[in-house]
């Protein structure tokens, strides 16, 4: 019987290769787009050929992305089947080879723009991070508008993967035994086994037998700081390695937990002098955590910068600051909000994934809030977004908050404005929220703690419409919402002043995060993680001024629990300020499988086995790379080393209280 092919044994097997070298084009230029939206913070001694190791290591990146997004495409066109050798299978296989690759541009373009406020590339975290927010689409959609560039660039390459895909050559061929049929079989059984094989290499990052697939610290291995990282990594491998990933494992750089405690404990003991709980303080405990407030945006916290000539945008803080405890270096410990809740309220920092995303937060543990609620305190948090939103809520309840207040709160209290000041994307405008926090704390009885964590200094950066004309575009587009939120902040204080709980109250000021930059010490390895902690006690308890030490999120519930005299154990990462003294003052945080660890006037960057980073703190621009030549970095090590092993230990186990 005669058979009918239309197409050459070998035809599919080299269109195969030419469409895989069509989807490495669409990821290197998605890598130069990358590069080209967020150039200030990689533009620094970025030479050609620096350029070209990072993308020489995106290759391997690329190579297991493709691999892994288009296995079922390999798979289509190199099967042994008569049923593929006609032209509308081919024209299916072509479908599946562009809409898949088009998602996947998609998802590298989008997180170029996303790129600022992580310093990371995107993983699936993202998706629990988020999962509760209604007004994705809404944010969505003012980010395409406003980045309608990305929205052309990515039509025309579509356009261009449609256009320049090689379809298989046809031609009629007729055979006239079974010879010919198992030739074909057998042909395009072995160009399938040898593109199974290459492919499982290309997804595994290598073809020797000891090689383990690769994941994103692997990227380290072609960047000298974390931030490039983000250069040599591509989305959707960044998604796919961290599906269902265990985030902790316990590393053996001590042989027991004891050990460990010698270099480091999270365990804080009550101190010898306090008697119990009778010996308490009954100040009021009052946090204001500021959506984005980098450090870099507070002319207060920069005078010792840009020759004393730099005034910043929040006249009302740097009025603040003159009467408050701040620190010469302070730092957050992540770069997302449900980073900084954790690393806030409960002395928790985030490394390598967002804690409450991690299977860790089912853990026991506590809070400042938790902590004060059994002392008799009234406990709150204010949040100006719907009930539920970033799962604060979830939080607020695990930690020990009695009371928690969201959108749906505000516009119920007939005292203030309603729906009328909704800014439209997330939450209540922080002028009228703040003033609703102020009344509610009035209402509340004392002692009493309560946090409030503000929405307006967010993407996509507007300000009321009555304040347009008085905070125009200036600097960068986040610059007027900073001036927004300082003016917002400036009649909080100033109607809390006139309260009778006052000068009973400890104020904390700080930052969930940092956001956009247009200073080059701010695009660093760590200064995108410099945020402001600003303690005011208008009693005058706490000596204000500019103390040289070293401040960090997960310092504050010791230093505030410190303050009140709380005299039973509790755990956090951070110290008390107030009692360490500043040469024993540090910060520590994680990017991008780097641990950053600041101490004794440096910045060491290790990445779980071996430092590759040491700079100098006065190093504005992280330039002098000093590894194995500062007598200090062995004690960095061990300490760091302690810090790890003890999270990771005490994640793993449930052991996060004392």
């Amino acid at each position: 019987m005669k058979n009918r092919i239309l197409t050459s044994s070998f035809g599919p097997f080299v269109a195969l290769i030419a469409n895989l070298v069509l989807a490495f084009a669409v990821y290197f230029v998605a890598r130069i787009e990358f590069l080209l939206e967020n150039f200030s913070y990689f533009s620094s001694d970025l030479s050609l050929s620096t350029l070209w190791g990072l993308f020489r290591g995106g290759l391997m990146f690329d190579q297991s992305a493709i691999g892994y997004t288009n296995s079922l495409y390999i798979l289509m066109m190199l099967l042994p089947l008569w049923l593929k050798e006609t032209r509308r299978y081919h024209q299916a296989c072509k479908w599946v080879f562009v809409v898949v690759n088009t998602l996947t541009l998609v998802l590298n373009l989008g997180d170029s723009v996303y790129f600022p406020y992580t310093l990371r590339r995107t993983t699936t975290s993202v998706f629990d991070e988020f999962s509760k927010e209604n007004n994705m689409l809404d944010v969505f959609g003012g980010e395409l508008v406003v980045h309608w560039y990305l929205v052309v660039l990515a039509a025309l390459m579509v356009f261009g993967l449609w256009k320049l895909y090689v379809m298989p050559r046809t031609e009629a061929r007729q055979f006239d035994s079974a010879g010919p049929r198992l030739r074909f079989f057998g042909i395009n059984l072995g160009l399938l086994g040898i593109a199974a094989f290459l492919t499982i290499a290309a997804c595994r990052g290598g073809f020797t037998g000891e090689t383990r697939p690769i994941t994103i610290n692997n990227a380290n291995e072609y960047a000298r700081r974390p931030t490039e990282c983000a250069l040599v990594l591509n989305t959707p491998f960044s998604l796919i390695r961290t599906i269902n990933k265990n985030v902790f494992e316990v590393p053996k750089y001590y042989p027991s937990l004891q050990q460990a405690s010698a270099q480091f404990d999270p365990i804080h003991l009550p101190d010898s002098s306090a008697t119990g709980a009778r010996t308490m303080k009954k100040k009021n405990v009052v946090i204001l955590i500021v959506e984005s407030f980098g450090r870099e945006y507070i002319g207060g916290l920069n005078k010792m910068y840009f020759d004393g000539k730099y005034k910043g945008y929040t006249p009302q803080v740097d009025k603040i600051i003159e009467k408050s405890a701040v620190w010469q270096y302070s730092f957050c410990n992540g770069r997302k909000s449900i980073d900084g809740m954790p690393s806030i309220l409960s002395g928790i920092p985030m490394f390598k994934e967002p804690f409450v995303l991690t299977p860790a937060s089912m853990n026991d543990y506590t809070g400042i809030p938790g902590l004060l609620a059994r002392e008799g305190y009234s406990t709150s948090f204010f949040h100006g977004a719907i009930r539920g939103s970033m799962g604060f809520l979830a939080f607020a309840n695990k930690i020990g908050v009695q009371e928690y207040f969201g959108k749906e709160d505000y516009v119920k209290d007939r005292r203030f404005g309603g729906n009328a000041d909704y800014d439209g994307h997330w939450g209540i405008w922080d002028e009228p929220f703040l003033q609703y926090w102020c009344a509610k704390l009035g209402d509340m009885k004392q002692p009493f703690m309560s946090a409030c964590f503000t929405v307006s200094s967010h993407t996509p950066y507007v300000v009321p419409d009555k304040y347009k004309d008085v905070y125009p575009e200036e600097g960068i587009e986040i610059h007027k919402c900073i001036r927004y939120t300082d003016m917002a902040i400036g009649k909080f204080f100033a109607a809390a002043s006139k309260q009778p709980w006052y000068k009973n109250t400890i104020f904390v000021i700080t930052s969930d995060h940092t956001n956009l930059s247009d200073h080059k010490q701010y695009q660093t390895d760590i200064g995108g993680f410099c945020s402001p902690i600003i303690i005011f006690d208008p009693s005058g308890e706490v000596k204000p001024g500019m103390r040289s030490g070293i401040a960090q999120q997960i310092d504050i519930m010791p230093t505030v629990l410190g303050l009140l005299g709380y005299s039973k154990p509790f755990l956090s990462f951070g110290c008390d300020l107030m009692k360490t003294p500043d040469s024993d003052t540090y910060a520590v945080n994680y990017l991008n499988g780097i641990y950053q660890y600041v101490k004794h006037g440096y910045i060491m960057q290790f990445d779980g086995t071996r430092t590759v980073g040491m700079y100098r703190l006065d190093d504005l621009l992280m330039q002098h790379n000093l590894v194995g030549r500062v007598p200090e970095q062995a004690q960095m090590e061990r300490e760091l080393k302690a810090i790890i092993q003890q999270y990771m230990y005490r994640m793993v186990n449930n052991q996060l209280v004392p």
